[in-house]
C-alpha cells in the first residue's frame, strides 16, 4: 500500500527516517515516496494491460513539479482542469498532446492555450463549451478534438460532495441528450470528436457504481464508435485508497481494512471492468488521482502542546486546516501515528491545529501513542488533495515538500518565506 514502516520505533519513509526529515526541514512538512507512487502506476498500467489503454494522472490531486516529472518518466498521461495545470506539466517535461482538459467552466484564453499546445482532446462538458471551443477554434484556424462528457445519472455512494454523475451535479451532459449533442458536433467545422468521457465520483471502493456507469452508457459508446469514428473511451478515476490503519487480507482483487471494509486494488478493478471494456474495441482512458498518490504522502507536524480541558484531552499541534483541509471539509479519515513510539497505553486525543476555527481538528477522540510537546506526528495518505488545497488562511506559509527516494531526500518545494504572504500587495 506505501512505503512509510516503522523501525526499532521509528517511522521511516522507504530507507530515510522522516524525524531526520522533520528536524532538518522544519515542520509542518509534506514527504512523498516516490516508490509508492511508481509503485502504484504500475501495478494500475499492469492490471490494464489486456487492453489498448492509457493512464491520465489527475494533476489536481498533486501537481507538484517533482510528482509530475516522475509520472512523465513513468510514462503517464495527464488529466487537467485548468491552464495553470496544462502549464505544469509542461514545466514537468510532459507535453499537450498526453493531456486531456476537463473542468465545467474553461475560459476562451485556456481553450485558446491548450489549442496552440496541441492538446490531445478537451472534454466538453456543456453545448456552450462546445460552441465556444468551436469559436476559438476557428480564429486559430485550427481543428479542436473533443469528447463530450456524459452523465449517466449513477450515484457514487460516496461523499456527498466528491460525487459528480448525478443530474444533480453540475458536471456533464445528461445520457438522453448526448447522441444528439454528437450529432450537432459533428456538423462543425472546427470540431473533431476523438472519443466519449465519463467520471461519476471520487474515492469509490467496491466495483458496482463503476460497473453500473459503464453498463448504462456502453451500448451509447457503441453507436457514437460507429458513426464517428471516436478513438477512445475514457472511464474517468474515482479508485479509492486505503485510509484507515494495516491491512489483512490475502485476496488480490480487496484490500481489506484494520476496519474490516473492503477496498477495491487494481487487479479487482480490472476483473470487474475488463470484460465490460475489451468489446468495445477503444482505447481505454482512465483518469486516477487519488490512488497513484494518496498513500504516497505525509504530513509531519510537530506538537506545541497537550492540553487537558475537563475530560477532553487535546494534543495542540503546528499543522492545521489551511495545510490539510480534507478532515475539515469532507469530515475525512486520516491515519495519526507519532513518528518515534513511545511505551505507555494510548490515550484517547483530539489532535488540533493552531487555526483560529472550531473546525481545525485533524482527528477527534484518537488512541494515540503517549506524545509530549515537541514530538512529531504524521497525518497518513495525504499525498492526495493536501498540498493542493492548501492555503494561506490566518497569514500562515505554504508547507515545504520533499520527495524520497531510497535514502535520498530531495526539497520538491521549498518552504514559503513570511514576507512572501505580501509580496504581490500593494
Amino acid at each position: 500500500m506505501h512505503s512509510f514502516r516503522y523501525q526499532k520505533g521509528e517511522l521511516y519513509c522507504e530507507e530515510t527516517p522522516v524525524r531526520a526529515l522533520a528536524e532538518k526541514f522544519g515542520t509542518p512538512l509534506y514527504v512523498y515516496s516516490r516508490r509508492t507512487i511508481a509503485g502504484h502506476f504500475s501495478r494500475l498500467d499492469a492490471a490494464l494491460k489486456p487492453i489498448d489503454h492509457r493512464i491520465c494522472f489527475a494533476v489536481k490531486a498533486n501537481s507538484n513539479l517533482a510528482v509530475l516529472r516522475l509520472l512523465v518518466r513513468l510514462g503517464s498521461g495527464f488529466d487537467i482542469v485548468s491552464q495553470g495545470e496544462l502549464r505544469r506539466v509542461l514545466a514537468a517535461g510532459g507535453k499537450a498532446s498526453d493531456c486531456v482538459f476537463a473542468g465545467v467552466g474553461k475560459t476562451e484564453a485556456e481553450i485558446d492555450f491548450a489549442l496552440r499546445e496541441g492538446i490531445y482532446c478537451f472534454n466538453v462538458e456543456s453545448e456552450a463549451e462546445l460552441e465556444r471551443t468551436q469559436r476559438v477554434a476557428a480564429r486559430l484556424k485550427k481543428t479542436a478534438p473533443v469528447s463530450v462528457r456524459v452523465n449517466p445519472d449513477v450515484d457514487a455512494h460516496t461523499h456527498k460532495k466528491i460525487t459528480t454523475g448525478t443530474y444533480e451535479d453540475k458536471f456533464g451532459i445528461a445520457l438522453e441528450r448526448i447522441e444528439e449533442v454528437y450529432a450537432g458536433a459533428a456538423k462543425l467545422k472546427n470540431i473533431r470528436l476523438r472519443g466519449i468521457q465519463m467520471h461519476i465520483g471520487s474515492q469509490m471502493t467496491e466495483p458496482g457504481p463503476f460497473v453500473a456507469s459503464v453498463k448504462k452508457t456502453s451500448a451509447l459508446v457503441r453507436r457514437l464508435a460507429d458513426r464517428y469514428d471516436i478513438e477512445f473511451f475514457s472511464v474517468g478515476g474515482g479508485l479509492g485508497i486505503v485510509y484507515d490503519p494495516a491491512l489483512a487480507s490475502g485476496d488480490p482483487k480487496w484490500w481489506r481494512s484494520a476496519a474490516g471494509a473492503k477496498m477495491l486494488t487494481p487487479d479487482g478493478y480490472a476483473a470487474a471492468l475488463l470484460p465490460l471494456l475489451e468489446p468495445l474495441g477503444l482505447r481505454i482512458l482512465v483518469e486516477p488521482g487519488r490512488f497513484i498518490v494518496g498513500n504516497a504522502g505525509i504530513l509531519v507536524a510537530r506538537v506545541q502542546y497537550v492540553k487537558q480541558t475537563g475530560r477532553k484531552r487535546f494534543v495542540i499541534v503546528d499543522a492545521g486546516m489551511n495545510d490539510l483541509v480534507r478532515p475539515a471539509m469532507y469530515e475525512s479519515f486520516h491515519q495519526i501515528v507519532p513518528l518515534r513510539k513511545r511505551a505507555g497505553a494510548e490515550i484517547p486525543s483530539d489532535v488540533v491545529g493552531p487555526i483560529c476555527e472550531s473546525a481545525d481538528i485533524f482527528g477527534k477522540d484518537r488512541l494515540l501513542a503517549p506524545v509530549e510537546e515537541g514530538d512529531y506526528i504524521a497525518l497518513m495518505s495525504a499525498g492526495a488533495y493536501g498540498f493542493t488545497m492548501a492555503s494561506n488562511y490566518n497569514a500562515r506559509p505554504m508547507p515545504a515538500e520533499i520527495l524520497v527516494s531510497g535514502r535520498k531526500a530531495s526539497v520538491a518545494r521549498r518552504r514559503q518565506k513570511l514576507e512572501e504572504l505580501w509580496k504581490d500587495e500593494m
